[in-house]
């Protein structure tokens, strides 16, 4: 047995739709996770400043007001809210991922931080696609977030919430020997009579993740209480028809996928633990590892573009190679219209 890591995920209510009431939660979660003597605290999906339930209350042209408040409470990566944030990550001297929304000129984004025990930004990404509805609400990002960062506590990625069902993303994240997963979801009391989106299910998808990535899956979770699904009223003033109680399901797995956490009610706020040893993943990996010695090059391959991509680029932003690329583009368009 090796040097173990301990680690936290958040269960917990945001302050729905408002920024600089979930920052002063968040903070105070930091603090009781370096309390209890974790290196890392993973905090769920746009945890600040909720989940937008309301993407799933009403029909679009009901939405508006609610719209306009969740872009005036989401957080940009250069405000004042991330930056205390990472000040208490320093302060804490505590590693912590957060997921919030972002917002980026007049676009919103869903978007996960790594944030090291030294205040510092490891990793800025954001959700490949957003969801079903999210995406009336949300931009896209690219192959860059897709990234496995090193740490002083091991080889740390994170996705949000049904990223967790794309068999190529996160054979990339395989593939790039994650050894901790931070897994984003958000309060899992909404739809969950759906079976696709019950908490059974997607605790089984953060559980597969485990098994197929040999690594450690840390689930973190939003709650909805009864007062907090009034924010979201139906036409009565009573909570949003989609609320299905409670929702908090943190856990924590470990490589062989099995749960190394306790749980807590599903109701109930707080942070759950567990102590890491990393010298696990080889013994998991011995067994199984998809994207090493059990994996078939010569049949299957993935093809992973990591480059960033913009709207608007300009030529000095582009290296030798990148030239070439897009030549190479370019030239394959007007070839397939020639011969189309």
């Amino acid at each position: 047995m090796g040097k173990t890591i301990r680690v936290a995920a958040v269960q917990a209510e945001p302050v729905w739709l408002d920024a600089e009431g979930t920052t002063k939660k968040t903070i105070d979660l930091i603090g009781q996770a370096a309390a209890e003597g974790a290196e890392l605290v993973a905090f769920p999906e746009t945890w600040i400043p909720g989940y937008p339930v309301f993407l799933w209350s009403y029909p679009v042209y009901q939405q508006m007001e609610f719209v306009a408040r969740y872009h005036a409470n989401s957080i940009t990566v250069d405000g004042d809210q991330l930056r205390r944030i990472r000040e208490a990550a320093r302060e804490n001297q505590i590693s912590v991922v957060l997921g919030f929304s972002e917002k980026d000129g007049g676009s919103l984004y869903m978007a996960q931080a790594i944030i090291g025990p030294d205040g510092e930004t490891i990793l800025h990404r954001r959700k490949l696609k957003p969801t079903h509805a999210e995406r009336t609400l949300f931009g896209e990002s690219d192959g860059s977030g897709i990234k496995v960062v090193e740490t002083a506590i091991g080889r740390v990625g994170a996705l949000n919430c049904f990223e967790h069902i794309q068999p190529l993303t996160k054979y990339a994240m395989y593939a790039q020997n994650e050894q901790i997963h931070v897994a984003g979801w958000p309060c899992l009391g909404i739809l969950g009579n759906v079976p696709a989106l019950s908490p059974e299910s997607i605790i089984a998808a953060s559980q597969t993740y485990a098994l197929e990535g040999s690594a450690f899956v840390i689930m973190a979770t939003q709650i909805m209480s009864d007062e907090g699904a009034r924010k979201f009223p139906d036409a009565e003033g009573g909570p949003t028809p989609v609320y299905t109680g409670g929702g908090g399901f943190a856990r924590i797995f470990g490589p062989h996928s099995g749960l190394i956490s306790q749980p807590m009610d599903p109701t109930e706020e707080g942070l759950v633990y567990a102590d890491l040893d990393l010298a696990q993943i080889a013994l998991a990996k011995n067994t199984v590892d998809p994207a090493g010695h059990y994996a078939r090059a010569d049949v299957t391959r993935l093809i992973f573009d990591d480059r960033p991509k913009k709207p608007m680029i300009k030529p000095e932003e582009f290296d030798s190679k990148e030239f070439e690329d897009l030549r190479n583009e370019d030239d394959g368009i007007e070839e397939a219209s020639v011969f189309a």
